[in-house]
């Protein structure tokens, strides 16, 4: 059966949506209200690509919310569990943002352009209102807002090649996360050692929606003498590497964790000297230990069976100890694996595990993250 998504007022196009259609785009996915594709016609290929050569990726719902202002430093530490005090201007944090009740809401990687201006580079949520909600509340001042700035990946094992080839070799000094504002032929972004993958790449924070195009051809003629191919944020990479996907692994709406379960406690940071928000929760969980711990699984079956995604994991007498949150056949491991979440009450070794697909059972073995050849009998 072919399923169709429509294109309307609700959903945006990123500033790439056109050289995308023109290169072949064969489905689109939704993130932050803006369509992001998900393969182009060529699942295993573009794999291929990101684990051997390079590949280009319209990554523009990969949202920014800008704060700005002279209290910006302030709402960021507040809202974030990561203590950025001693964070520099090109420097980039993964800081985790929480509810009042610990409750992970958003997993962004912070920007620090200025002392007093940020970019929160957000995954599927409105961190926006939450920020702007909490800024007014507390008398904050600052603007918070989204600007014109749509991210672009270059991803995989040559990106640093072709990215050294459009900007200079100075790119390869680059540390994770580091970013440096410039320009490629006049068009304004910012240039971070950063993206969705294991693989290494940078990502082009686009400063102009209207070089949209533009920047992707530019990018792809660069490419070409390296095979670059036009892509999306991998899942069976991401799963392989076991890479966080907030939404995927744990969403409020659907499935609510916190850090400490989702293996993000190392970055709760309780010795800063300014609180945020979830802090006396958090505490808690920590001090009682959590309930549940992001594991990654092993699947019985073969490659040929259909995959899904929020799926309970149940022992032989039907209790429920567990979510498979999402799983996919690897050709790299040739086993069915998967990522989600395992009590801290059972036993990882018991050999009663077992999802319910399309009625059928299907044994499940616990390991560790990320997989490996060692780990995947």
């Amino acid at each position: 059966m072919t399923y169709q998504i429509g294109i309307g007022p609700n959903n945006r196009k990123s500033v790439y949506f056109d050289a995308t259609v023109a290169d072949g785009v064969a489905c689109f996915s939704v993130y932050n209200h803006m369509f992001i594709p998900a393969h182009f016609g060529d699942p295993d290929a573009e794999y291929d690509s990101l684990m051997n050569g390079v590949a280009i990726w319209d990554v523009a719902a990969q949202r920014q919310v800008e704060i700005v202002g002279p209290d910006a430093a302030k709402l960021v530490q507040y809202i974030t569990t990561r203590d950025i005090t001693k964070t520099k201007v090109g420097q980039g944090r993964y800081v985790p943002i929480c509810d009042h009740a610990g409750n992970l809401i958003n997993d962004p990687v912070l920007l620090m352009l200025a002392p007093d201006r940020f970019w929160l580079s957000i995954a599927d949520s409105d961190i926006a209102l939450w920020a702007s909600a909490i800024a007014a509340e507390r008398g904050m001042n600052v603007r918070v807002f989204e600007p014109d700035v749509s991210p672009l990946a270059i991803q995989g094992p040559k990106a640093e090649a072709v990215t050294a080839d459009l900007f200079g070799d100075w790119v390869k000094d680059l540390k994770y996360f580091g970013f440096k504002q410039t320009q490629l032929q006049d068009i304004p972004l910012v240039l971070a050692r950063s993206g969705w993958s294991k693989q290494g790449g940078f990502e082009l924070y686009l400063q102009d929606g209207a070089r949209g195009s533009d920047l992707w051809n530019i990018v792809k003629t660069a490419g070409a003498p390296y095979g670059i191919r036009p892509g999306a944020p991998n899942d069976l990479e991401r799963i392989e590497s076991g890479l966080v996907s907030y939404g995927a692994d744990g969403r409020l709406q659907t499935n609510p964790c916190n850090p400490f379960e989702i293996s993000l406690g190392k970055l709760v940071d309780f010795d800063a000297e300014a609180g945020f928000v979830g802090k006396a929760a958090l505490r808690k969980i920590k001090d009682e230990g959590p309930a549940r711990l992001r594991a990654g699984f092993l699947l019985s079956g073969t490659a040929e069976e259909n995959c899904a995604h929020q799926l309970d994991i149940k022992t032989s007498d039907s209790r429920v100890v567990g979510l498979l949150s999402d799983f996919i056949y690897s050709p790299r491991f040739d086993r069915n694996i998967g990522v989600g979440m395992i009590s801290t009450a059972n036993d990882y070794d018991r050999q009663d595990l077992m999802i319910v697909q399309d009625g059928a059972s299907r044994k499940v073995t616990v390991t560790d993250l990320p997989f490996t050849k060692e780990k995947v009998p």
